[in-house]
């Protein structure tokens, strides 16, 4: 059964090390809201799809900087466990909202990704991550202009909403 002590386990030392001195935005420590799910390289059915309320308390740019806009929660909205494969295809995660929402991703190094309108649909965000490393990826679900909003969050290795 996934836990995420399991996984702080696996890379605490790498962890420590690669977020050492960083700013910490949201507690990517706390369970998802929405639960998690592990996928494989070459997984199906595609695309993995959660239904969600996006949006929080916390503006995102106020620890991550200009460069990540939206309002989140604290606790990430969905956890995924991310297996790679001997495959070229991209890790794409993307969300599809009537309302303008945001991604903050927090990948199995430390690095938080951010996204706000490069999904299909006008005020979507949709993140690529190609040659994606196996890990936890931490998932926030934003809303531009703060509030909340429903929304389905993505995973996939074919497409973006």
């Amino acid at each position: 059964m996934f836990t995420k002590s399991r996984i702080f386990a696996a890379v605490a030392a790498a962890a420590i090390v690669l977020s050492a001195g960083a700013a910490s935005a949201q507690n990517w420590q706390l369970p998802a809201a929405y639960g998690h799910i592990q996928l494989a390289a070459g997984f199906t059915p595609d695309p993995h799809e959660i239904n969600m309320t996006a949006g929080g308390p916390l503006r995102a740019s106020d620890t991550l900087g200009n460069a990540c806009p939206g309002f989140v929660a604290d606790a990430p909205d969905y956890d995924l466990v991310w297996q790679a494969g001997n495959t070229t295809r991209p890790l794409v995660i993307s969300v599809d909202s009537q309302t303008d929402t945001t991604l903050v991703v927090r990948t199995p190094s430390g690095q938080w990704l951010c996204e706000d309108d490069g999904g299909f649909n006008g005020m979507n965000p949709g993140m690529r991550i190609d040659n994606p490393q196996s890990g936890l990826y931490d998932i926030w679900v934003g809303t531009y202009a703060g509030g909340f909003a429903p929304a389905v969050l993505s995973i996939s290795e074919l497409t973006s909403h």
